[in-house]
């Protein structure tokens, strides 16, 4: 990636900071060393939960938006690594990898000399939409990555819980559709699957 032009407006700390708080969200970490300087979100989609997202800033290189996708892959989980190369082909704009432990990465990079350029209202904007489509997509796989995330894969009924930042992800829906109505989609569907399965606990208790 190239660096940023030296004449260029830069970006600083102060100004993630600054998105950060205009987007409703609270790092749970902030840490600066050596020029860069990072923030730890955790941060919620309608499916997935407690996803953990660290902001990097690399004044002269990219603002980067990095997930912990899952932990580390086993070796009975090789197969995976395809996937990863094919959800690189599915998902524009983000960057499957995995980390030097094995772990499942999800990143989006904007480049320093394309955000320092971009006019000031939309800045905040572009920082938003990249950590909501790393949410979107991160919904959006969860039966996927259910295996990775779960013994045996099976999910935790999770129908009691809400999103901790329900109006960042509202603010977004309209302009990742592509991602957001396939959540809805399954969203209605589990909610159909809960509401039969307590009909059926109900009736199985009356008839005792």
């Amino acid at each position: 990636m190239p660096s940023a032009d030296p004449g260029a407006r830069s970006v600083r700390p102060a100004d993630v900071e600054i998105w950060l708080a205009d987007l409703g969200l609270e790092p749970v970490d902030r840490a600066e060393r050596d020029g860069i300087a990072s923030w730890d979100l955790v941060l919620d989609g309608r499916r997935r939960f407690d996803l953990r997202v660290t902001v990097i800033l690399d004044p002269s290189l990219a603002l980067i938006c990095w997930a912990h996708f899952a932990p580390p892959i086993s070796d009975m989980f090789r197969k995976s690594y395809r996937k990863l190369l094919r959800w690189n082909d599915d998902f524009p704009f983000s960057k499957f990898s995995i980390s030097d432990d094995e772990r499942p990465l999800l990143a989006i990079e904007l480049p320093i000399a394309d955000l320092a350029a971009t006019p000031d209202p939309d800045r905040v904007e572009t920082l938003g939409l990249a950590l909501a489509r790393i949410v979107g997509i991160a919904d959006r796989l969860l039966e996927d990555t259910a295996p990775w995330l779960w013994i045996g894969g099976r999910m935790p009924d999770q129908s009691t819980r809400t999103p901790r930042n329900p109006a960042f992800l509202a603010r977004y829906d309209e302009r990742l559709l592509e991602l957001t109505a396939t959540t809805a989609e399954a969203e209605s569907g589990e909610a159909t699957t809960a509401e039969a399965e307590t009909a059926e606990a109900e009736t199985a208790d009356s008839v005792q």
